[in-house]
């Protein structure tokens, strides 16, 4: 499989973004949770398609820029739509649907009334499951911030402790990243 190189996803993030500053704000945010996820893969001393893990990451939220006034929810489907269009394979266009929260079921669309198809969005792949990780430790809040994993676990908790107790998990299997002071 050909993946697209840091320059094609840059320009893609480039020809998708409404404005310069939505731009920098995503891709900028990219470009972090990658760094982020090749710093777990470097420290757990993983064997996965780091190159996959990669584009992957620089890819995760370009959906970001589709929203257009729609529910922030629908941003990784938005993504895959998107990726899928333009015949990114599966494998790759996946990384956008499958990073939101620690994962969203069908149980949880439902339950919880979300404006996205019926289904499971859930990391099936370690390098799915390394960009999903990574993402949690940084947001594109205004300012875009850091996230350490006490205040993410805290804030995941309000989806439920089954949620909370599946960032434990992850925690425990991969280690806190390194974040910038």
């Amino acid at each position: 499989m050909k993946l697209p190189t840091d320059r094609e996803i840059r320009d893609l993030h480039a020809q998708y973004a409404p404005t310069r500053a939505a731009f920098e704000v995503v891709h900028s945010h990219c470009q972090i949770v990658c760094e982020l996820a090749e710093q777990v893969i470097k420290t757990n001393n993983l064997q996965v398609d780091g190159d996959l893990v990669r584009a992957g990451a620089l890819l995760h939220d370009i959906g970001v820029h589709r929203l257009d006034g729609s529910a922030y929810i629908r941003h990784g489907v938005l993504g895959y739509e998107l990726l899928r269009s333009l015949d990114f394979p599966e494998v790759l266009s996946r990384f956008c649907s499958h990073h939101t929260g620690v994962g969203l079921t069908r149980a949880d669309i439902a339950e919880q009334q979300l404006p996205i198809p019926p289904g499971d969005y859930l990391a099936e792949t370690v390098e799915e499951e390394l960009v999903m990780y990574a993402d949690k430790f940084h947001s594109k809040s205004s300012p875009p911030a850091f996230v350490t994993a006490a205040a993410y676990q805290a804030s995941v908790l309000r989806f439920g402790a089954a949620k909370a107790a599946r960032f434990a998990e992850l925690v425990d299997r991969y280690g806190e990243p390194e974040l910038p002071a």
